[in-house]
């Protein structure tokens, strides 16, 4: 009996610890010169960013830092993407985890401008 509870300890630790690490994907567009998702809302937690590259004429890519931090030692490093995003093609960071707060998000190679993202 003891074997039996043990193991269903066990089994359910590791349902609730994979139900805990969700990884949700926030999708991302960008045109010439500005993102069309101009503010985001997420709940704390753990997301991969999907950048678009909607025929800007250019590779983009995708900064987020905290709001109110500016300069390439802010960044989130984890949230760029894994390499530049080509015209017509899509990309995705690494895995994020956001705390609640602030961050501003933009793209220095399509020149947008800061956009707001909140994390409740």
């Amino acid at each position: 009996m003891k074997k039996v509870i043990a193991i269903l300890v066990v089994v359910l630790g590791f349902a609730f610890n994979a139900n805990a690490q969700e990884v949700k994907t926030v999708s991302l567009e960008q045109t010439k010169g500005e993102f069309t998702q101009k503010q985001i809302t997420l709940s704390a937690g753990t997301y991969i960013f999907e950048v678009s590259n909607n025929n800007v004429g250019t590779d983009v890519g995708f900064v987020l830092q905290p709001k109110g931090k500016s300069g390439q030692k802010n960044h989130i490093k984890e949230a760029y993407v894994t390499s530049l995003v080509k015209n017509n093609t899509k990309q995705t960071s690494n895995k994020v985890t956001l705390k609640k707060g602030e961050y501003t998000y933009f793209c220095p190679l399509n020149k947008t401008p800061e956009y707001t993202l909140i994390v409740e």
